[in-house]
């Protein structure tokens, strides 16, 4: 072993020393390193170190519930399949870099992206091939890290940290089946269609990533696409701390119920947060966006087969129910869209209406056409109250 490996070996050990909570002892077990922890009163647990040149996969096959794979500053042009619970993928930080292993024209996929973007909003089923082939194929569907559960028996517990996924196809971070998936200080970028995704999930939490420049949504949660059903309850999911910057849509919420989106910055984006729900029962809705910065989401995207052009959107509910909009800063976002403004209540592209919607306390200015909209007159119980905004459609909400 050379002198700089030796050395390297050293610092990555010590930092998983500091992680947790021992100092281990480096075990030469190549491809992928091995040191074990050795606190007195937990389980002992592998973690499999990772160098540029070695097989986070064949690392991640190997790994046990509880262990961690810890992957150092490099490229690794592969894509990561997780099933097994307990396992915690971590980077070294941004410089730990997992991009596609051929060259792969994200360039061509904005046009496939923004048609799935027009249909997921629009609440209809879509039939994505970065999707349906996830369960079989992560690489082979165009995604970069895949933690994948099935419908009988989610995936628990799963940490993915501390790293870059750039240039895929599909989507940089696709989770499926997952319960407490944890997704953190990742930045995923320039992928064709989400950066980072997740259906038919529960209590995920998606905290201080940076989602840039992706066809779709940066952050994209769902019950399915692939499938009519009702509205899931995600057992209080969070998304929270995170930046969302250049996509079509900074984050999408469809057809979920029961979570917090709070304290993020999205900016640069077609639109900034969309509530989407349906005619499906239970409706979508029963949950919060607050302490968001949204500002000059004023890229603009062309008009899909189901989505009109989008620019210049802040918070979109559409056919969403009993969701809190609370104490938001909402600036600058103009557009010349159906959907443009700062605040929108719409009503379902399928005709269902959005009720029982409570937007109070956001500080809203410099948005066009106004700072609050709501053009679901039918929909009932909607209530906007303590805004602090000039303009409104109609006239009399701020």
């Amino acid at each position: 072993m050379t002198k700089w490996h030796i050395a390297h070996v050293a610092c990555i050990a010590a930092v998983v020393g500091v992680g947790l909570g021992a100092a281990p002892q480096a075990v030469a077990d190549r491809p992928a390193q091995q040191t074990r922890s050795a606190h007195p009163t937990h389980p002992t647990h592998p973690t499999h170190v990772v160098f540029p040149g070695e097989s986070i996969q064949q690392a991640v096959d190997a790994a046990q519930p509880g262990s961690t794979v810890l992957v150092a500053s490099g490229t690794y042009r592969e894509s990561v399949r997780i099933s097994t619970p307990g396992i915690t993928l971590r980077g070294m930080g941004p410089r730990t870099v997992v991009e596609p292993a051929a060259a792969e024209a994200v360039a061509a996929e904005p046009a496939a992206a923004g048609a799935a973007a027009g249909a997921a909003a629009a609440g209809a089923a879509v039939v994505d091939p970065a999707v349906t082939k996830a369960a079989d194929d992560c690489g082979g569907a165009g995604n970069g890290v895949c933690v994948i559960g099935t419908k009988d028996r989610k995936v628990e517990d799963v940490t993915v940290a501390n790293l870059t996924v750039t240039g895929f196809t599909g989507s940089g971070v696709y989770a499926l089946d997952t319960d407490r998936l944890t997704v953190r200080h990742v930045t995923a970028v320039k992928n064709g269609v989400w950066g980072i995704a997740q259906e038919r999930s529960v209590r995920g939490v998606f905290r201080k990533n940076t989602a840039r420049d992706n066809g779709d949504a940066g952050l994209f949660l769902a019950n399915t696409i692939k499938a009519e059903q009702g509205a899931t309850d995600t057992g209080g999911a969070v998304v929270a701390h995170n930046r969302l910057e250049g996509n079509r849509i900074g984050l999408t919420v469809r057809r979920l119920r029961n979570l917090t989106v709070a304290d993020n910055h999205l900016t640069g984006n077609c639109a900034g947060i969309f509530v989407v729900g349906d005619e499906n029962m239970p409706r979508a809705g029963a949950l919060t966006v607050r302490d968001n910065l949204i500002d000059r989401n004023n890229k603009s995207c062309p008009k899909t087969a189901r989505l009109d052009a989008l620019q210049g959107t802040g918070i979109v509910l559409t056919g969403a129910e009993d969701t809190l909009v609370t104490r938001n800063r909402i600036t600058g976002n103009a557009g010349a869209s159906p959907l443009s403004g700062g605040i929108v209540v719409w009503k379902s592209f399928v005709g269902t209406t959005s009720e029982r919607n409570r937007i109070t306390g956001n500080v809203l200015e410099d948005n066009a056409p106004a700072d609050l909209i709501n053009t679901d007159t039918v929909g009932k119980g909607n209530t906007f109250t303590g805004n602090t905004c000039r303009a409104s459609r109609p006239a009399g909400l701020c």
